[in-house]
């Protein structure tokens, strides 16, 4: 039902432009602040937040968690509705009453608002990110052994063949599985303005993947310059092989989970990627103390970046190396 209500109907297709000009793009969506303050933090919280909000379709932005002296914590997030229904009173109160269920008695009170300008610019993350971070971790060269931090373990053939179709290139993809993999091809292509005429995908019970697709440039032409292909290829197979940078760091006395994700052209962030995390740590059974996510231009490339403070209280209940592993699974969906 969802993908009809959001799809073209048969009748309309015809005066349907997949390619828009930059000047007829869509008016981008109204983000509203959901703002709620809980009488004490437990394991898991955020992650129970987070599902509601991805069950209602809403899209999380941006988020500023923190836990006062006393205990209490406030939560700010700021969000978007896929359904653009939120201005309304019925949608407001189907939210807050999903979150009063899932809260329970924690919940002192919760309000939410259309968020102006100012509002925000003031919810804007920190600037600074940890020079180590930022010179290893986004790196967009193809690294001749793994590195810390990068996620996927084994490596990517993409291959280039004109021979096969009079109209059309054919990318052939050899790879892992992972979460979000079709996606990743998707949204990479997308940023070359690339048009997917046909495709073919596989997978087999070991997690290995074959992907056939055959292309053409947004004028209707095949990929014929060498140069195009080799771009082309070398940032896809940095895109599956590195879909997401991670680290756990130390950030003073204090540890730091670190994740962050290319933004598309689009302005559209990674999927989940926030669920993921909070579902991962609660599964730890570790808390968070305070969460910023941001958008850094690193590289000439902006980038998604989550920084979660972790709550060590009476210290962590599992090793770095172990809260680091144990959020790359859930991110790429591995076992």
């Amino acid at each position: 039902m969802r993908l009809l209500e959001v799809c073209p109907s048969y009748f309309s297709t015809s005066e349907f432009d997949y390619y828009k000009p930059e000047n007829q793009q869509p008016k981008p969506p109204d983000v509203f602040l959901l703002k709620f303050w809980c009488s004490y933090d437990r394991e898991g919280l955020l992650h129970d937040v987070t599902e509601v909000l991805w069950e209602l379709e809403l899209t999380i932005k941006r988020v500023k968690v923190s836990t006062a002296p006393d205990g209490r914590v406030l939560d700010l997030f700021f969000i978007t509705d896929n359904r653009e229904l939120l201005h309304t009173k019925m949608r407001q109160e189907e939210t807050i009453h999903h979150l009063k269920n899932v809260l329970g008695k924690a919940l002192i009170s919760c309000e939410i608002e259309l968020a102006g300008a100012e509002v925000t610019a003031c919810s804007q993350g920190s600037s600074f990110l940890p020079p180590a971070f930022t010179e290893d971790m986004f790196n967009l060269e193809l690294p001749n052994k793994h590195r810390s931090g990068f996620l996927a373990p084994s490596p990517v053939s993409v291959t280039v063949d004109n021979t096969l179709s009079p109209s059309h290139t054919l990318v052939q993809i050899l790879c892992n599985d992972h979460k979000g993999l079709i996606y990743d091809i998707m949204r990479t292509l997308k940023d070359y303005h690339i048009q997917i005429s046909y495709g073919r995908f596989f997978a087999n019970r070991k997690g290995n993947c074959e992907v056939d697709l055959f292309l053409m440039q947004a004028d209707g032409k095949k990929i014929v310059d060498p140069n195009k292909q080799n771009a082309l290829c070398s940032r896809l197979r940095m895109e599956l092989l590195h879909p997401v940078r991670l680290a756990v760091v130390s950030r003073g006395p204090d540890t730091e989970l670190l994740v962050a994700n290319p933004v598309e052209l689009s302005g559209r962030g990674r999927p989940l990627v926030f669920h993921d995390i909070t579902l991962a740590l609660k599964t730890l059974n570790t808390c968070i103390f305070s969460v910023e996510i941001g958008r850094h231009m690193i590289h000439d490339r902006e980038w998604e970046v989550y920084r979660i403070l972790l709550d060590e209280g009476d210290g962590l209940p599992v090793s770095r190396n172990k809260i680091e592993e144990g959020v790359r699974k859930v991110l790429m969906g591995w076992d």
